[in-house]
């Protein structure tokens, strides 16, 4: 039974949502009530669900690696902890990013961040690429950097599962509807309205509504820089498959990426700026494959010329406009509406980070496990900004 009141309303139940609720009631300080507002309870068009589910610690921002290593720890002792449910099919094969002659000193700089934070990664020559990955051509290719442990990907919809199955467990609760205002009063949320018609009291709310982040801050009237970008995923068959083995998921240097799934790949590229608009369809189209995507790949792997396409998909990034790093905590117009918002690709990886890092805030009033405050959404006001190197 749905209560008119709790102490914390989460509004979205995808990754950052659950993740937040799960580590609210695994707090030893927090012992109030939880409910989860999730508009799509199929999760068949969030971002979690839709993405590319990998995680890599090769950032160039520390914020970003501590909070990816965290998530890899996280994984990596779900099995043990949770058992079946904490199973996510982690595949450890690393990220190999490839840079040209320009960014190479960008990568090396990068490489050096990540392995004083701890990240077990190294770099390779061109002939060190070539003797890893015989597949794989090092044309144009000055450096690379590939991830030996903690990087790979895994299966969003086990560890969606696993945030929510514990978190009802626990007590928390959740409802299929749609957040469409929030009462604000002296300054802080008091109730969040739903298209139902209900009114749920709340004494803290978190905004966790991905692409959608932006319309539940306006209803605060606080600007959010955060859109939805459309990401399309591909699909395809190599003949020559069996030739290619143990392959990370590798970008090119001109952005294009590529990982095995099961019997085929997947790939795909960010669209040039100028070519990512405001975005909320689904709809797929194939320009990009054919003009960038798939001449790359037949480069970069010969294997690849002969390829055909099986399937498709369509995903949106909540995408910060100002730095395209994730936006978290609140702001003193309105202190009690938490964000965690803007992760421009890197959610589902940072979830388990930021899931403890905002439950943290709600508790204990400052991040207390790891230092996040480097992604603090009060850098919309003084102006700050994060540089992030590595974004894709």
């Amino acid at each position: 039974m749905i209560k008119n009141t709790y102490d914390v309303v989460i509004i979205g139940g995808a990754a950052i949502g659950s993740a937040t609720a799960f580590f609210l009631n695994r707090h030893a300080g927090f012992r109030g009530s939880v409910l989860v507002i999730e508009k799509d309870p199929g999760y068949t068009k969030c971002s979690t669900t839709l993405s590319m589910s990998s995680i890599r610690q090769q950032f160039s921002t520390p914020a970003n690696i501590l909070a990816s290593a965290f998530g890899v720890e996280f994984i990596k002792q779900a099995k043990s902890e949770f058992g079946g449910l904490g199973d996510v099919s982690f595949c450890e094969n690393g990220y190999l990013i490839m840079a040209s002659h320009a960014a190479a000193g960008a990568l090396r700089a990068n490489h050096e961040i990540q392995r004083s934070l701890g990240a077990n990664n190294v770099l390779l020559t061109p002939d060190e690429i070539s003797e890893r990955f015989p597949w794989m051509s090092d044309e144009a290719v000055a450096l690379g950097c590939l991830g030996l442990s903690g990087e790979g990907w895994f299966d969003p919809h086990s560890l969606l599962n696993l945030y929510i199955t514990e978190a009802k467990a626990s007590g928390v609760d959740y409802i299929a509807d749609e957040a469409v205002d929030l009462k604000i009063s002296g300054g802080r949320v008091t109730a969040v309205h739903l298209a139902s018609g209900e009114k749920i009291a709340c004494g803290q709310a978190v905004n966790a509504a991905g692409p959608a982040a932006a319309k539940i801050a306006a209803m605060a009237e606080l600007a959010l820089p955060v859109e939805p970008r459309k990401r399309l995923i591909y699909v395809f068959d190599c003949r020559e498959k069996d030739s290619i083995t143990n392959s990370p998921l590798f970008f090119d240097p001109n952005g294009v990426f590529c990982r095995p799934e099961g019997a085929y790949f997947l790939t795909g590229v960010s669209p040039p700026e100028d070519q990512d608009p405001v975005c909320t369809d689904f709809e797929i189209t194939y320009d990009l494959f054919e003009e960038m995507i798939w001449p790359t790949l037949a480069n970069r792997v010969p294997a690849f010329k002969a390829i055909k396409l099986v399937n498709a998909w369509a995903g949106h990034y909540a995408y910060n406009t100002i730095d395209q790093n994730a936006l978290l905590g609140s702001l003193p117009d309105v202190p009690n509406l938490y964000f965690a918002n803007g992760f421009s690709g890197h959610g589902i990886q940072q979830s388990p980070a930021v899931g403890r890092g905002i439950a943290e805030l709600i508790t204990d009033g400052i991040f207390t496990s790891l230092d996040l405050s480097g992604l603090s959404v009060e850098r919309l006001l003084s102006g700050d900004r994060v540089r992030e190197v590595n974004v894709f």
